[in-house]
């Protein structure tokens, strides 16, 4: 089994929470956000207007929903296993290697804040699960086409995710990374498929400034980008444990 100590030290730390950050950024994206409410309800089997007023239809949709996440868990963890191995096989090259990926992730992040757009990015290639919906079995497959389908979408964000996997080279590391980006894109899920009717407000004021918050997304991956291509991702994280003592208690 693999030790704590080998799974979290100071340089995973602030990978980690770009991976939480970065889950959380895709679920407000664009392509994402505007879909959560009808998607939850056809999961539970339920209309919107149900999942609204019922709290028995909002307990179908909480269970659906967490299938759901289970699903797309499944690929990004498959995700992050490959990008680590990729890398382990990569690491005669790490050289260039690390600082390649970090240009290709700057010009991600170039791409959310409209510098230049990448065309491929902004294209959903969404595949179809059939007629499942109101079954855990049904959630759980759309969770896998979802992460699958909405890859072009999320490409920028869970792009810069795997680049920090593959230069980890370690398949229990890469993993961690993935599974942090997990959380953050699938938890808010089940926060919304829980409280939907009290966060109505706050989606709509989400949508109302997605613009912000694909800047915000470009700055946050622009400026990881540079700390890979400059070299300094690891003096930051040796930066966190000196300003943050507390994380070097962590594992």
């Amino acid at each position: 089994m693999f030790s704590s100590d080998m799974i979290l030290d100071a340089t995973l730390l602030p990978a980690m929470l770009v991976a939480l950050v970065a889950g959380l950024l895709s679920f407000l994206s664009p392509c994402v956000l505007p879909i959560v409410p009808p998607y939850l309800a056809y999961m539970g089997g339920v209309s919107v207007t149900e999942m609204a007023e019922a709290r028995a239809a909002r307990k179908r949709a909480l269970l659906a929903a967490s299938f759901f996440v289970l699903g797309l868990s499944t690929v990004f963890l498959l995700l992050g296993a490959a990008a680590s191995t990729l890398g382990r096989a990569m690491l005669v090259w790490q050289g260039w290697f690390v600082p390649a990926a970090g240009l290709v992730i700057m010009l991600f992040g170039a791409h959310f804040l409209g510098v230049v757009r990448i065309p491929f990015l902004a294209r959903e290639a969404r595949i179809e699960a059939g007629d499942r919906g109101g079954s855990a079995f049904g959630a759980y497959v759309l969770g896998l086409a979802f992460a699958f389908g909405w890859t072009p979408c999320l490409g920028p964000i869970l792009g810069t995710i795997l680049g920090l996997a593959a230069t980890e080279a370690d398949l229990a590391r890469g993993t961690a990374l993935l599974a942090t980006y997990a959380i953050g894109l699938g938890i808010p899920f089940l926060l919304v498929a829980a409280f939907f009717p009290r966060l109505g407000g706050v989606m709509a004021a989400m949508k109302r400034n997605m613009g912000w918050i694909e800047r915000s997304s470009g700055l946050l991956l622009w400026t990881v980008g540079l700390l890979m291509l400059t070299g300094q991702f690891t003096a930051f994280s040796w930066w966190l444990l000196e300003t943050f003592p507390a994380l070097a208690t962590i594992g």
